[in-house]
């Protein structure tokens, strides 16, 4: 199908305007695509599209997506609705295109509901219907009448039945639609899946019957999805009940309550077809940060294929993809152009384009040749921008990247080191290695503070086994007299050190008693100190409501605050196992539990009096000379990394103020969410076999609550451990290809010949953090 002349609207051609690029680089962008500095820019710009579409086009018909990604694209519309009248909001709709003499009629309008989950009881808050209804039906005004969407309590089954009578496990046979059932259940389910078959179809016929639809919203997954609709999917897909692949079902388990849950749950989707059924449909995909630039780069620049369902989009002449700088970082044209508007290249920009050649061409980086250099524009370009020699510059990287290795050989004496984290787990998936090196280093001070209590990570299942687990061990002699001899006190840090003990004794001799025993002794210990009781009886009947509660609640709801508690003081009771492996008390590890985390879809940014304070605080009573980060660019990771950045960015930059002290170093770490690229770290640190063993026993024996990868990353299907093992092999390959296998196996240093996987930090001076953090800030706020 032919695709017609792109005409802009004027929202549209105001935002390219302002980004200085042109609308599509064709050949190579085979969709249009507008680029924006930051998220919340994002989220502005595609609200004012929505809002320009919305004025021309009364009673159409809409589709918006769910999840994190349209965070601030609901907080813009729901602002810009609410004070359409004020002189504020007139100057943001004026000078972004959309004309404020013209309200748009939001109850005028049909809405489609993309895709949900199935099984799944629509009220429950973690369903895409309960979604729908709270920000797109009630947040924007959207009459209900007129909403087209997709409860599964309401399809095939009888008055009296529910989800869970027909699927009692919470799986679907797929296989039911060919076969004869075999017990009177699967009568039930198959009548059920036939149900649900047909409503598809016949949802799939009302959004025909409404001409299609008009405007469509959505993110793009990791494998690429739009919509349900998966790698692999067909163009010609219609609304459908299907199964998933492994990729969306990692990045759903945070959703569903683990990827337990999320591995048998179909979905309910909308196709490939319905979304280009109008042909005039305005189709917009939004991707904010780095970690998505991937799956950008091969949505905009691949051909119409099944294996990138965003292709599809092609045969719209109104589709647009609207990125984030980040997202963008990939994208051929896009990163020449940048580079093309330099004057001149540092060093991080020349190391980065010699070793995207070097690796291109795989060759070493002293192998490199002029005609190497002329194949591609990037590195023409930096021939053409240096008086240097390829020569000389191929030698400047390579002594570079050496020095970066040797340099981490060299360990710090006599060093406080405070290591941050915002998870339980990032430290240690983040640079072990490193720091067994400098553990061995007697005269350092080493302490460990996490920054949130990390109970998302924690699934009810895990807790069912944890509190059974610990009832047992209350029931028996040796508990009993430990309580009433006052070993539960939760402020005796002697005998909360004994509970480490006692499990790293387990450990020691591959006893599961004694470890039992002893995450039973910490459980027992949080619950006195979570309802400050230590009465047996008491004790037993609130383990009793805690099993019950464990047994009840569906996967994925946000739990009550003391539940919240509870399963965050077992995150932190793991951290306490981790570096009581390597030596170290309770008194060594700080927990802070900052105040912005509380398990909200749309997590609240950190205050200076809640969370800024308490990192101050400890930064003066530690007074250290380094202080470690999670470092992940835009949109990449957890959200919460970016947050406690931040805020201990701001606790840093008063701790000096008021002590006067410049000579801290900040090391950025990144773990098993996003990669630096060797020109972005400085600090190289070979991982031996010896430490790879390590860390993932020290992970699979401390962190309990992770070892069967409930939350795991897309790109591996287990636990943390063994992708944080992945990235340091693959880091070490790549290294292995710049400077030669030969200064590796034939190293007249031991500790290089042995390596077999690399860390990558990177060391910085207080203002370049500070620089650093503030350019990532305005990349994730409203700035």
């Amino acid at each position: 199908m032919a695709k017609k002349k792109v005409d802009l609207s004027r929202v549209e051609e105001i935002a390219r305007a302002a980004s200085g690029m042109e609308l599509q680089y064709k050949p190579t962008e085979k969709i249009p695509t507008i680029i924006v500095d930051n998220f919340p820019a994002l989220g502005k710009l595609t609200a004012l599209r929505f809002l320009e579409w919305a004025q021309q086009n009364p009673g159409g018909v809409v589709s918006l997506p769910t999840g994190k990604t349209p965070e601030h694209f609901i907080k813009w519309v729901n602002f810009l609705l609410n004070n359409w009248d004020t002189a504020k909001a007139r100057k943001i709709l004026e000078e972004g295109g959309v004309d404020p003499a013209r309200f748009p009629k939001m109850d005028s309008f049909h809405f489609i509901q993309i895709d949900e989950f199935y099984p799944i009881n629509a009220s429950q808050h973690n369903s895409f219907y309960y979604y729908v209804n709270k920000f797109y039906l009630k947040g924007f005004g959207f009459d209900p009448e007129k909403a087209l969407l997709i409860n599964p309590n309401a399809i095939g089954l009888l008055e009296y039945e529910t989800l869970d009578d027909i699927w009692p496990e919470q799986k679907v046979d797929l296989s039911l639609r060919l076969r004869l059932p075999h017990t009177p259940l699967e009568a039930k389910q198959k009548r059920v899946l036939d149900a649900v078959d047909q409503f598809c179809t016949e949802y799939e016929n009302k959004i025909r019957s409404l001409g299609g639809i008009g405007f469509f919203l959505g993110g793009i997954g990791p494998d690429g999805h739009i919509g349900f609709n998966v790698r692999g999917s067909d163009h010609y897909s219609t609304t459908r009940l299907t199964p998933t692949n492994y990729e969306t079902q990692a990045a759903a388990a945070s959703d569903l309550g683990g990827i337990e849950v999320s591995r048998n749950r179909l979905v309910i989707t909308i196709g490939l077809q319905t979304i280009t059924y109008n042909p005039s449909a305005v189709a917009l995909i939004i991707a904010a940060g780095e970690a998505k630039a991937k799956v950008v780069k091969s949505a905009i620049q691949s051909p119409l294929s099944n294996q990138v369902p965003a292709s599809v989009l092609q045969k719209l002449p109104n589709a647009r993809f609207f990125i984030t700088k980040g997202a963008a970082k990939l994208l051929n044209e896009r990163k020449y152009f940048w580079r093309s508007q330099m004057e001149t290249f540092d060093n991080e920009q020349i190391e980065a384009i010699i070793t995207d050649l070097a690796l291109y061409k795989n060759k070493r980086l002293n192998q490199l040749t002029k005609a190497d250099f002329n194949s591609v524009r990037s590195s023409k370009l930096l021939l053409e921008k240096t008086s240097q020699s390829i020569q000389d510059l191929t030698a400047l990287v390579e002594k570079n990247y050496i020095e970066r290795i040797h340099k981490s050989l060299e360990i710090p004496r006599d060093t406080t080191i405070l290591h941050t984290a915002p998870h339980h787990d990032d430290i240690m998936l983040g640079y072990l290695p490193y720091l067994v090196r400098l553990m061995r280093e007697g005269s350092n001070r080493h302490y460990f503070n996490y920054l949130t209590s990390g109970f998302n990570a924690v699934t009810n299942r895990f807790m069912l086994n944890e509190v059974e687990n610990a009832l047992h061990h209350l029931k028996t002699d040796v508990f009993q007299k430990m309580l009433e001899n006052g070993y539960f006190d939760p402020q005796n840090r002697t005998f909360r050190d004994r509970d480490m003990y006692q499990y790293l004794d387990g450990v020691a001799a591959n006893s599961e008693a004694d470890k039992q025993e002893g995450c039973a002794r910490r459980l027992v210990r949080n619950l006195v100190e979570i309802f400050d009781e230590d009465d047996l009886n008491n004790l037993e009947y609130r383990m009793q409501e805690l099993i019950n509660y464990f047994k009840t609640q569906y996967p994925g709801k946000k739990d009550l605050p003391y539940i919240q508690q509870l399963k965050g003081m077992t995150r932190e009771w793991e951290a306490d196992i981790l570096w009581g492996y390597f030596g170290f008390s309770t008194e060594s590890v700080i927990h802070s539990r900052l105040g912005f985390y509380k398990g909200d879809i749309f997590t609240e940014e950190p205050t200076i009096e809640r969370d800024v304070k308490p990192v101050l605080a400890l930064l003066e009573r530690i007074n250290p000379d380094v202080i470690t980060v999670a470092f992940d660019p835009e949109g990449s990771g957890p959200d919460t990394h970016y947050k406690v950045l931040q805020a201990v960015t701001e606790a840093l930059k008063l701790y000096v103020k008021k002590t006067g002290r410049k000579d801290i170093k900040v090391w950025g770490y990144r773990n098993v969410w996003y990669r630096y690229h060797p020109s972005e770290a400085n600090l190289f640190v070979p991982v031996t076999h010896n430490t790879r063993a390590i860390l993932d026993h020290a992970f699979i024996n401390a962190f309990g609550s992770q070892k069967e990868a409930s939350f795991p990353s897309y790109e591996y299907d287990g636990p943390f451990s063994g992708l944080a093992q992945k990235i340091q092999v693959e880091q070490y390959q790549t290294l292995k290809k710049l400077l030669g296998r030969d200064y590796f196996y034939s190293n007249r240093d031991s500790r290089i010949r042995s390596t077999r996987g690399f860390v990558f930090l990177k060391i910085m001076e207080l203002e370049e953090f500070y620089s650093a953090s503030m350019e990532l800030r305005k990349k994730t706020e409203n700035f």
